[in-house]
Formats: C-alpha cells, sequence, structure tokens
C-alpha cells in the first residue's frame, strides 16, 4: 500500500520519535510511506476552541496535501488528529467550506486512521515483529477511545510483542486531566486529574506508560518526572517500531 504520513503539531515539534516510528514500522511492515511536505495543523485546535470558521483553510490545505488518489490510506501516531480529520473535518467543511473543501474533507476522512486501528482494521496485523522486554503500562487515550473506538486494538498490538511484561492499568479508561485546552483553563482540575492517572501508573510497577497519543503522554510524562517516579512514557509507534536488531535509539532507551 501506498500510505501517507501526517506527523501532527506534537509529533512534528516535540515528539518526532513518534513519528520516525511510525514510518519504520509501516515500512518494515512493506508498504511505501510519503511524506508529503507541505502538510501542517489539522485545524483541530481551532475547532475545539469554536474557530470553526478559522479551521477552513487548514481542512482545505490538509485535503490538498493528502487528497492524492494514489494514496490508499493515510496514517498518524495520534487518535486526537484521526477523531478531528474523521469527525471535525467534515463538518467544518459542510458549515463553512465551499463544494470542493466539502468534497476533499469527505474523501480524506474516509482514508485516515490511528496506527493501531490501521494495522489491525486494514492490514489484519497484530504481531509486528517488536521486540521490548520491559514492563509497560498502557493508557488508553479519550479521543481513541471516544471518538475512534479502538477498542483494545492497541493492547492487542502490544500482547504479541516479544519480551513485554504488560500489566493493568488501573482505572484505565478515566482521563489523565490534558484535553488541550482544558488543562489550561481548568489547571486544578486537570492536575487533580493527573494525580490519579499517576497513582493508577505507580501501583503497576510499570517502567514504560504507553499511549496512543503524544498530547496525553507529554501531559503524564510531565507529571510522572516531576514526582521522579522512575517511569518513563513512550509512544505506542515506539514500543511497536523497537526490534531484537533495532531496538530503542539511546536517548529512548534511557529512563
Amino acid at each position: 500500500m501506498r500510505i501517507g504520513l501526517f506527523a501532527t503539531c506534537l509529533g512534528d515539534t516535540l515528539f518526532p520519535e513518534a513519528v520516525k516510528s511510525t514510518a519504520i514500522l509501516l515500512a518494515r511492515l512493506g508498504h511505501e510511506v510519503v511524506f508529503p511536505p507541505g502538510q501542517t495543523c489539522c485545524g483541530q485546535m481551532h475547532v475545539n476552541t469554536g474557530y470553526q470558521r478559522e479551521a477552513v483553510p487548514l481542512v482545505r490545505a490538509f485535503a490538498d496535501q493528502f487528497g492524492d488518489p494514489s494514496l490508499d490510506a493515510v496514517v498518524m501516531p495520534s487518535g486526537s488528529c484521526a477523531g478531528s480529520v474523521r469527525h471535525q473535518h467534515p463538518l467544518v467543511a459542510e458549515r463553512y467550506g465551499d463544494p470542493a473543501v466539502r468534497a476533499g474533507a469527505a474523501s480524506v476522512a474516509a482514508k485516515t486512521y490511528e496506527l493501531s486501528e490501521f494495522l489491525v482494521d486494514v492490514l489484519g496485523v497484530t504481531g509486528v515483529g517488536a521486540y521490548f522486554p520491559h514492563r509497560v503500562a498502557y493508557h488508553p487515550t479519550c479521543h481513541s477511545l471516544r471518538m475512534l473506538r479502538v477498542g483494545d486494538k492497541p493492547l492487542r498490538l502490544l500482547r504479541e510483542v516479544e519480551g513485554i511484561d504488560l500489566v493493568d492499568l488501573p482505572d484505565a479508561d478515566s482521563c489523565c486531566g490534558f484535553g488541550g485546552t482544558f488543562a489550561l483553563k481548568n489547571a486544578e482540575t486537570s492536575t487533580a486529574m493527573l494525580h490519579d492517572k499517576l497513582d493508577a501508573v505507580a501501583a503497576t510497577g510499570a517502567t514504560v506508560c504507553t499511549a496512543g497519543d503524544s498530547s496525553c503522554l507529554m501531559h503524564i510524562g510531565g507529571g510522572l518526572s516531576r514526582i521522579r517516579s522512575g517511569t518513563r512514557t513512550l509512544h505506542l509507534a515506539q514500543i511497536l517500531a523497537a526490534t531484537r536488531t533495532a531496538p530503542l535509539a539511546p536517548t529512548e532507551a534511557a529512563a
């Protein structure tokens, strides 16, 4: 398959290894990965804060970059951004876009996937040849769980990783408290929710907390770092891309 890779804003600016790992993994599975160089933000931040009309140029740009009919799918290491493209883009285009924007948004939305659902639902694989000999807890992010409804797909992928000690996270489906601007506008509530999540991670004894969204991992990882827990965060893609012959880079593997 010919796959368009969307980096996302956080992947581009703060967590490039998650994007690189996604590309490495898809290529290892035998697919051609294409990175449209003109890609920008998906516009989720605008829509979530009430600026739907202002998001139209970003919806149009996304459709222009990933609307190439030679691309069989668009994949991203983010349930949050995949949810935006699939659900928010058609809504914004219908309300404020012209016919070309509406057609482009609908076409791209139909072939857009979060990484785990693409692997399991489209490629039909759960074993991807990964090797990661560490104790891991998985946090299901809100957008992937509630908007995309990926269910246990990330867990099915993790269970097939050689050497992994995958442990259950208590109250796993509880929000970590990030929620984008929610964490800024409701800092005290966000912090309280984060503390509950940190307690849950600590209860597992995991050395790694993983998820499918860098935004949640940024929030959880910041909390874990501040309390010096010794637990690090890694994107799901980084675990799935690690193998015996190509383990994590030293900077990634360091606690």
